[in-house]
């Protein structure tokens, strides 16, 4: 059973998604605050593939229960919905561990959508753990293991999302190559994601922060002006 946590206060727009995400074949936790979702959460961990939190909550906020979530599991697919229309809305929840925002108001096409492809990456990365095949890619001080799903970095390992693991994947399957912003998000984001290019550049800039030894100087995410960017071990 394909499962979404949903995170929303007002109820009317909860039931509005709620509907919609079980007609397109979820099953659907619903929770009214922040506490209430990692308290669910907790309880049905094991069978949660995807969070969708409002930002505005009353008592903790959308992007604390981001956080939390983020810290109990690194491969949950998490979407926050906001109201605003601030850049920086948006770049905090992505900064804060999401994988992909809406913002509100929102069509239900729009919705399930972003949802189905968030879900399918999540249980792709959960397929591939069992699967058995290349095991590993070496580039400079840096291993990523393609089973276990992990990056080490001098031996030591990197925390990263789902997301984030399938962005250096990408990278390092394709060393020295410039990408552009559009060929990682039809790889990573899949190429019927509804959303923008400026998601790229956030999760780059989250991935600096973890791997480069001066993210504001990178040696390995180095950009590529005018198309995207490119690995160097």
């Amino acid at each position: 059973m394909k499962r979404v946590l949903v995170c929303e206060d007002e109820a009317s727009i909860r039931e509005f998604v709620v509907i919609n995400l079980k007609r397109a074949g979820y099953e659907v936790i619903e929770a009214g605050s922040g506490e209430d979702a990692l308290k669910l959460y907790d309880q049905q961990s094991d069978h949660v593939d995807v969070a969708l939190l409002d930002i505005m909550l009353p008592g903790m906020d959308g992007f604390a229960v981001c956080r939390e979530l983020r810290q109990r599991n690194d491969n949950i697919g998490i979407i926050i919905l906001t109201a605003r229309t601030q850049e920086m809305e948006k770049v905090g929840g992505l900064m804060m561990g999401a994988d992909d925002y809406v913002t509100k108001p929102f069509s239900p096409s729009e919705l399930v959508a972003r949802v189905d492809a968030l879900h399918r990456r999540v249980v792709a990365a959960r397929a591939r753990e069992s699967v058995n095949f290349l095991e590993k890619i070496v580039s400079g001080d840096f291993e990523l293991n393609l089973r276990n799903r992990t990056l080490k970095k001098q031996g030591q390992p990197v925390e990263l999302t789902q997301v984030e693991f399938q962005i250096v994947e990408y990278f390092l399957s394709n060393e020295g190559k410039a990408l552009s912003r559009t060929d990682i998000l039809n790889r990573v984001w899949g190429e019927e994601y509804f959303g923008e290019e400026k998601i790229v550049d956030v999760n780059i800039r989250r991935l600096r922060m973890k791997i480069e030894d001066d993210p504001s100087e990178p040696r390995h995410i180095l950009t590529v002006w005018g198309l995207g960017y490119k690995w160097v071990g």
